[in-house]
């Protein structure tokens, strides 16, 4: 079956308007919006009849008041009105897109008014259709053999998407947007769903006693009680809130997560170069500032207490990168032994701890929040740094990722194996504990 006739067999049942008949043939010739498409089959449709009539062929008056009705012509009822015949009515809307189409130019400009207040350098519109609109149209298709079609949903976005960026002068951007148009034609509304920003860089942690999220108090779930002294938290501050706030405020976003490879303890301190992290901010309405600046201001508002560097502006794979435990740590720390160890012994500890495969079960005192389960890791290098006193040294550690140091020290009731405690014969402490690289190329 040709075009005409599919069209013909497709508007003596359904009411079709220009750009829904135009889109059964989509990808058939160039240049050419689908309502272009429908009016030009129609237009053929009705000066074919025309001669047909001229010719005797009495049927092709069918073809002709089937386009002045379900065609939405507008010539065929001129024409049905000039030669004394009944003009059939017109249908409410249209089979398909039940006039969706011919609200194109109004929702694109309730997208132009709803993107007023956010930047942006790209777009894409998003279209949310009824369920039922899609199948009507996949029903049309099978029950007319149609081949050469698009879906309704890809007609409006193109065309909304047209508008906006020649308003705008900014491009459409499929595969990472700076902002998604949602719109619902059926409703008639438009939402704007801001894609994140996502900063990274490195942290330093200067003090002991912060953690790096924050710790919302366990007893009021962050209500605020005698306990946490009505804050809803249990400690002051964390790295994340020092970090993000600043940010948000810089990108007026709405919320931020905090991404970092891996954490240290709240007593531990993170120094030498810091730990990589990004910041993922939510529902931003700026997407670019002055990094340089912002880093200031996180410094200049930690007091101190922590300072990033090295802010850069990254995707979301960034993260995965970040959270891999992959990357190798080094760490110093001051051990306390409960009795004097000679020098003999510390080489034997060096010897012994470097290049060692170490069986880590689950700590006592992380068991209550994590899965009790065996974990492998390496400690690649293990260097007496510092004599500090007969019975105590400070030690540097290179070990894999995820490893627990302090019970690498005391062996953690045998749950660590082998354990510095355990080669030394000796009962062994963490007095101090500080993370002084995370070792990961290219973040």
């Amino acid at each position: 079956m040709d075009i005409l006739k599919k069209a013909r067999s497709m508007l003596e049942k359904y009411p079709l308007c220009d750009s829904c008949l135009g889109r059964q043939f989509a990808l058939l010739g160039y240049g050419l919006s689908n309502a272009e498409r429908g009016r030009a089959v129609k237009t053929t449709l009705f000066l074919t009849a025309h001669l047909r009539l001229k010719e005797g062929d009495e049927e092709a008056l069918k073809v002709i008041r089937d386009l002045a009705s379900n065609g939405f012509f507008e010539p065929a009822r001129a024409f049905l009105e000039k030669i004394g015949q009944e003009v059939p009515p017109r249908p409410e809307e249209c089979y398909l897109c039940c006039g969706m189409t011919v609200k194109v130019g109004e929702l694109a400009s309730k997208a132009l008014e709803a993107l007023k207040d956010y930047e942006f350098y790209n777009f894409l519109v998003g279209i949310e259709l009824p369920p039922e609109i899609e199948e009507r149209e996949d029903a049309l298709r099978a029950e007319f053999g149609i081949e050469h079609a698009e879906a309704l949903r890809n007609e409006l976005s193109r065309e909304i998407g047209k508008l906006i960026s020649k308003a705008l002068n900014v491009p459409v951007e499929y595969r990472k947007p700076d902002i998604l148009i949602l719109v619902r034609p059926s409703e008639g509304t438009v939402e704007v769903q801001p894609n994140p920003v996502f900063i990274a860089g490195r942290y330093r942690k200067l003090v002991r006693g912060i953690p790096q999220a924050k710790w919302i108090c366990t007893r009021c779930g962050g209500r605020g009680c005698p306990r946490c002294n009505w804050t809803g938290k249990l400690y002051p501050t964390s790295i994340s809130e020092l970090v993000c706030e600043p940010v948000i405020e810089a990108f007026q976003g709405e919320d931020a997560a905090f991404h970092a490879a891996g954490r240290e303890d709240i007593d531990a301190r993170m120094l030498g170069p810091g730990r990589p992290f990004v910041v993922e901010v939510k529902r931003p309405r700026k997407r670019k500032v002055d990094l340089r600046a912002l880093e200031e201001e996180i410094n200049r508002r930690a007091k101190g207490m922590v300072s990033v560097s090295g802010l850069k502006y990254v995707d979301r794979d960034f993260i995965r990168r970040v959270k891999s435990e992959k990357a190798e740590k080094i760490y110093e720390v001051v051990v306390k032994f409960d009795r004097p160890v000679s020098d003999e012994e510390l080489s034997r500890l060096e010897e012994a701890f470097s290049g060692i495969t170490i069986r880590q079960r689950t700590p006592l005192r992380v068991l209550h929040r994590r899965p009790d389960k065996t974990r492998i890791r390496s400690v690649r290098e293990l260097k007496v740094i510092k004599r500090l006193g007969p019975d105590v040294v400070r030690i540097r550690v290179r070990c894999d990722g995820g490893l627990y140091v302090k019970e690498l020290v005391t062996g953690d009731e045998g749950r660590t194996r082998p354990s510095i405690s355990e080669l030394i014969r000796a009962g062994a402490q963490v007095l101090e504990l500080d993370v002084v690289d995370v070792l990961m190329e290219g973040v």
